[in-house]
């Protein structure tokens, strides 16, 4: 017999944790490409405030990766 109740919650998880990974990473790229004209050379370059939170969303990225593969391989948690 199929738990539905179950396969709901796995459902909703997968979609939520889907959605998050995709954020952050997306997030990463659009700090990574925020630019403004540099005041005397009019040069475009990147606050570091986007540089850091660029890197925040991509290792929060990477890591929400890691786990979800440590979830799934059983040789890593047993």
């Amino acid at each position: 017999m199929i738990d539905w109740a179950a396969f709901g919650i796995v459902a909703v998880a997968s979609l939520v944790a889907t959605a998050l990974v995709v954020s952050l990473y997306s997030f990463g790229l659009r700090f990574g490409s925020l630019t403004r004209p540099h005041p005397q050379s009019g040069e475009p370059v990147r606050p570091t405030y986007a540089t850091v939170l660029s890197y925040v969303c991509f290792g929060l990225s990477a890591c929400a990766v890691l786990y979800g593969i440590y979830l799934i391989v059983p040789f890593f948690h047993g």
